[in-house]
């Protein structure tokens, strides 16, 4: 009989991050927004969970609305949930028990590598799309499917230009004019994004890319790096770039920069058809990762989170 797990629940100061981010650093499930600088940046309020000294971690991302507590899945957060080395079943499940009942509302996505645990009837699969680019650009570019090819050599005969490494300011502005319905709550996240960009970024764990035309830029992304992923972190289009290939000729110009690499390339979704297809199309596969909702509202309240 295996020992009992002894999983402890922690407040935000009373978390060791030093321990906390060599857990998450040496996790063969590890990601990038599970490091304590992550979350520190683009969570309103986290505590956590931690089997034993942090053989195993499971942040807990809340926030607090009508006087409830709930946990929330934070803005460019893509996957959070149990991390560690060969996580178990019973891990994840004794993890997903041991969420304070303080916490009336649940609604976070897990990772991929916390796809079994989950209790029956509260589990979403969910979908993410990873190109393995540890191979030569020839052969990448083989499992590219035409219609990508043809917007390639579009914005390629048009004169489209590769831009790296410029102010992510840029991509935050064309970013922010996709965005329906730009507010304060949008504002206050964007700024957080900046934050955790400048950090990433002296530590060289970000950059990014664009594709110009005539000194416009017409599509554009950031990209941070991490547990030998690249992920497709935020994104900025300008709509006269949609049909000249200018995303097409940007993905294409990251995947001939890094090919060969010992890396995969995350582009973070999705569960929209449209996108799903487009990822696919670079030869990216499927990752399934579990997403989590439990609702232990009261009766009357219940109705505000359905």
């Amino acid at each position: 009989m295996s020992a009992p797990l002894k999983i402890q629940y922690l407040t935000h100061y009373q978390i060791d991050k030093a321990k906390w981010d060599d857990c998450i650093g040496k996790a063969d499930n590890g990601l990038i927004y599970a490091y304590s600088f992550y979350l520190d940046q683009m969570s309103k309020n986290w505590d956590a969970l931690v089997l034993n000294d942090y053989a195993a971690v499971m942040p807990l991302t809340w926030n607090r609305k009508y006087g409830i507590n709930y946990l929330y899945q934070p803005f460019l957060t893509a996957q959070l949930g149990v991390f560690g080395n060969k996580i178990t079943e019973e891990q994840v499940g004794t993890f997903i028990q041991s969420i304070p009942s303080s916490f009336r509302f649940i609604d976070i996505a897990l990772n991929s590598g916390n796809i079994s645990g989950v209790p029956t009837g509260f589990s979403i699969h969910r979908s993410n799309y990873v190109l393995d680019l540890n191979n030569s650009y020839a052969e990448l570019y083989k499992g590219y499917r035409e219609n990508i090819k043809r917007n390639i050599k579009k914005a390629n005969q048009l004169g489209c230009r590769v831009e790296r490494d410029f102010d992510a300011g840029k991509v935050i502005e064309l970013a922010l004019q996709q965005m329906e319905g730009y507010g304060k709550e949008s504002a206050y996240n964007v700024d957080r994004f900046r934050k955790l960009y400048t950090y990433l970024h002296e530590k060289k764990m970000a950059t990014t890319y664009g594709i110009s035309l005539n000194e416009e830029l017409l599509a554009s992304c950031v990209f941070f790096f991490s547990h030998k992923r690249a992920y497709y972190i935020l994104v900025g289009n300008h709509p006269n770039g949609k049909t000249i290939g200018a995303s097409h000729a940007l993905i294409d110009a990251f995947i001939k920069d890094h090919a060969g690499e010992y890396m995969s390339l995350d582009f973070e979704g999705s569960d929209i058809r449209n996108l799903a297809f487009f990822y696919a199309s670079f030869g990216a596969k499927q990752e399934v990762y579990p997403a989590l909702k439990i609702n232990r509202l009261p009766f009357y309240l219940k109705w505000l989170k359905n």
